[in-house]
């Protein structure tokens, strides 16, 4: 048992937590340990029931933590105050944040300081909406870089099950990173309190820890009788002591409270007064509690309710601002609050305070006032306080949270506010607050004429982070008046948006041609007409493809690229034109008329919102398969740079790496497709499995590994990911069926390898193709050539004429090569020699290194194979590679 010691009362809740603290003490030695190069961060989570002493426990780790030289943040969640975005980790960086020059801060941060910053509150916010995940990476880039500089670093967060949602979203993210930083953790917090998004982040953060939770127990009745002794005296009897165990059910808090009544009744502490504990221990808490409140006088008490509505940031000016009282009033209201131990001022060493802040001595107390005002005067004092946080300056962001729990009451300028609180919140990275706000608005509710814009503006928000809820209410703004002219046309093309990427494309299809249908001629329905193409275009089955081919076409025709909506068919036409394998030169050409002097014209950026970032992938993408890798280099990585400077990191972020990947990949560089590839499914496994953009991670890395030689890994990070059907609905680069038919036939299943194959020729009857981005006939020739090879050779004379009326010299060389696959002797040596002079030309490293392989154990020539061996390895080909060196060292008769 924890040794008493002067002042044991304060520190009852570290009766009989020896072995807790012999863990901070081991943790924070750990994190000291400069003469271990492989010292890491490290995690602890306290958990248990409210006034176990989780609290007193951080103090303790404070105390021990500053006595060996660390520095020490904390903060602490409210459960008033659970709706305010960043809350937390604002709290937690103070002391960095104020310490440091508006140009020191953005020194340390980089370029994330415009991405983090508006949500930490140091610097102004952009103009477009942020990305919630961008911002998490931020605020995880900004408390490591500013961990390193305050080395070494220890967090203290309680009341963890009361922080915001934003705040334990970065947690989460922050806590798995610990491997990478000498930082010290410690979480409290009560369990089985929450739900929902707060009980899955907290759920990670307690699985980042290396040890589980340590739940902390009930005091026995030893400790309580030592408490006892150690607050009233060692003349405190054994019935007495064994009483207050009982009515306290050995809770340390609870223990305290009862103890000081003790004190301040002049109880004896013998057993004749045992009896009284009870009563005295109910004024401790709850109804207790607020009758000794009210005991102190109707203005103290108004006091109290004030500062409970306020939750944080409580001063006398606000309270009394709030309470309508004299600042004289307020001030003798504080100090009498003070002496009844319900509010004090902030402990000096726990955290930097403002002055003349002023706190509720512990949680328990603050939420047993708050409940128990009138329901009615806490409406309206809710209101009041939004008034006064708006007339102190604190913007309409910072209102919001009282103005949520005003009644419904047909208020236009309560509309207003949450619309613009909205704004605020969404500016931030914060669109899970933006969308309270505006429900809340919903409620109210709005004008007529405005309603429609509130659900715009709901659909709007949500976009980035939940398809499902923007499909929701967009199709609720649409289905009402109100909604004209370009605003309606966007909401329009933003629902269809959000309809891909829910995997509902026909949905998404369908409504775009319905609002076409209700506009006349002009660019608001070209507009519509394009985006139709843009997802037809990218819907994998494609019944209609000729038809559809055919009217794209006849549209794209009149095009110049005069405006944006011009540019956008002229993509449109020459990605679809790449993917049925028309003549690549025209495929370039149609692209070409849809830049501005070489460049993206200004609206069709990659973090313009009006287009999308489908469409600029299909233009990379006709590119990338046109034998222009350059082009698509470019447009990839520019599209990588634009993201990651604007701070998102979600579903945007991960397509921008996925493309980047396939044109490293078409490249050759099979390493770097690999790293960026990799980056790609980490981040789409972030945003959710099944959507489009993890397929396309996904597929993306099986080819590379494929490419590589790496078969089994390969089908390791298949088998993991679910690579095998049921495929998307939309177009996947480079084709799944072709991909997954490869891994097949690689792992020696042949039999499912020839269908996946078959499949995909099935798919692609009736039209032709590209047979560079679903080289299915190839493939499916060689797989068959032993046991079916006219079958074969058909197929590769097919692929051949394919290859041909597209034109382009990787298509042309791999088709050539698949064609010298099937032959022998002089013949199969003349198409390998042509296939070379082709691969040789063309931007694809990686094939040409096949070609020249192939060529040279088909000529027995060493100097060929010392060529396919040197590229095999500049490509990152280790399986071609090995194959060089076995053919150079093992084959008999090479030259």
């Amino acid at each position: 048992m924890t040794e008493a010691r002067p002042g044991a009362a304060a520190s009852a809740s570290l009766w009989e937590r020896d072995a807790e603290i012999a863990v901070v003490t081991e943790a924070v030695d750990a994190l000291r340990d400069d003469a271990s190069p492989s010292a890491s961060g490290s995690l602890l989570v306290i958990g248990g029931e409210a006034g176990i002493g989780k609290t007193a426990l951080l103090t303790e780790t404070r105390r021990i933590a500053e006595r060996r030289g660390c520095t020490v943040w904390s903060a602490r969640g409210g459960e008033t105050v659970t709706s305010v975005p960043f809350n937390v980790v604002r709290q937690l960086l103070q002391p960095a944040l104020l310490s440091l020059m508006p140009e020191e801060a953005r020194e340390y941060l980089g370029d994330w300081y415009d991405v983090a910053g508006p949500a930490l509150g140091i610097t102004e916010p952009g103009e477009r909406q942020a990305d919630p995940q961008g911002v998490c990476d931020g605020l995880v880039v900004a408390v490591s870089r500013l961990a390193k500089r305050e080395w070494p670093l220890v967090l203290l967060i309680d009341d963890a099950q009361w922080a915001d949602l934003e705040t334990l979203h970065w947690l989460a993210a922050f806590c798995e990173r610990l491997d990478e930083l000498r930082v010290l953790v410690v979480v409290a917090l009560r369990t089985g309190e929450v739900t929902g998004d707060s009980a899955r982040h907290l759920d990670t953060i307690a699985a980042a820890a290396h040890r589980p939770i340590s739940t902390l127990s009930e005091l026995t009745p030893d400790a309580t009788a030592g408490i006892t002794r150690a607050t009233l005296g060692a003349h405190a009897d054994a019935p007495f002591c064994r009483e207050v165990w009982a009515v306290t059910g050995g809770n340390p808090y609870e223990t305290v409270e009862l103890l000081a009544k003790v004190q301040d009744s002049q109880l004896e502490p013998v057993e004749a007064s045992a009896a009284e504990l009870r009563a005295l221990n109910r004024s401790a808490r709850g109804n207790g509690l607020v009758a000794r409140l009210e005991s102190l006088g109707i203005e103290a008490t108004r006091f109290a309710w004030a500062a409970a509505i306020l939750g944080t940031g409580i001063t006398v000016d606000l309270v009394a601002q709030l309470a309508t009282m004299r600042h004289e009033e307020a001030v003798r209201c504080a100090e009498l609050l003070g002496a009844a131990r319900i509010l004090a001022e902030p402990d000096p060493a726990a955290r930097q305070a403002a002055e003349g802040e002023l706190e509720f001595v512990h949680p328990l107390i603050a939420s047993a006032v708050y409940r128990s005002i009138p329901d009615g005067l806490r409406t309206a004092m809710h209101g009041i306080a939004a008034q006064v946080v708006t007339d102190s300056g604190l913007g309409a962001a910072a209102a919001s949270r009282h103005l949520l729990e005003v009644h419904p009451d047909d208020d236009e300028e309560l509309v207003e506010q949450m619309r613009e609180a909205a704004r605020e919140h969404l500016a931030v990275g914060a669109p899970e607050a933006a969308r309270r706000c505006l429900e809340r608005a919903l409620l109210e509710p709005p004008l007529p004429e405005v309603h429609p814009h509130v659900l715009y503006e709901l659909g709007c928000a949500t976009l980035l982070t939940s398809p499902a809820t923007t499909i929701d209410y967009l199709q609720a703004a649409l289905a009402i008046p109100g909604l004209e002219g370009a605003v309606r046309v966007d909401a329009v093309c933003r629902l269809s948006q959000a309809l891909l990427h829910n995997d509902q494309l026909d949905e998404a299809v369908r409504t775009v041609d319905e609002e076409a249908a209700r506009l006349e001629p002009g660019p608001s329905r070209m507009r519509l007409q394009a985006v139709h193409y843009m997802w037809e275009g990218i819907h994998a089955a494609e019944e209609d493809s000729p038809d559809r081919s055919r009217e794209l076409a006849e549209l794209a025709r009149t095009c110049a690229g005069r405006d944006n909506a011009e540019r956008a068919l002229l993509i449109l036409r020459g990605f679809d034109a790449m993917t049925h394998g028309e003549n690549a030169e025209e495929i370039v050409e149609l692209c070409d008329r849809a830049l501005v002097n070489g460049r993206l014209a200004p609206g069709l950026g990659w973090t313009d919102t009006e287009w999308g970032i489908e469409l600029l992938l299909m233009l990379g993408s006709a590119y990338a398969y046109t034998d222009r890798l350059d082009r698509a280099e470019s447009l990839f990585t520019e599209a990588l740079r634009a993201y990651e400077s604007a701070g998102w990191s979600g579903g945007h972020l991960a397509l921008a790496h996925a493309y980047v990947g396939l044109a490293h990949r078409r490249r050759g560089r099979l390493r770097e497709a690999e790293t960026s590839l990799r980056e790609s499914l980490r981040l789409a496994e972030r945003v959710g499995r099944g959507l489009p953009l993890y397929w396309s991670a996904t597929c993306g890395l099986v080819d590379t590994l494929l490419a590589r030689g790496h078969v089994e890994e390969a089908w390791a990070l298949a088998e993991r990911y679910g690579f095998a059907p049921p495929y998307p609905s939309t177009i996947v680069l480079p084709d799944t069926r072709c991909v997954r038919g490869r891994l097949l036939l690689a792992v020696g299943r042949t039999e499912e390898g020839v269908g996946e194959l078959e499949a995909a020729e099935k798919a692609a009857a009736g039209r032709g193709h590209n047979t560079v981005l679903a080289p299915w006939a190839a493939d499916l020739a060689r797989a068959l050539a032993a046991d079916d090879p006219r079958r074969a050779a058909e197929l590769a004379l097919s692929a051949r004429r394919q290859a041909e009326l597209f034109g382009t010299d990787t298509a042309i060389g791999e088709a050539l090569r698949v064609a010298a696959a099937l032959e022998t002797g002089q013949r199969a040596a003349a198409l390998y020699a042509r296939a070379v002079t082709y691969l040789e030309a063309s931007p694809c490293a990686y094939e040409h290194a096949l070609a020249r392989v192939e060529y040279g154990v088909a000529t027995r020539s060493a100097a060929e194979l010392k060529r396919g061996l040197t590229l095999a390895r500049s490509c990152g080909a280790d399986g071609l590679a090995a194959q060089a060196q076995r053919a150079l060292e093992d084959g008999p008769g090479i030259a």
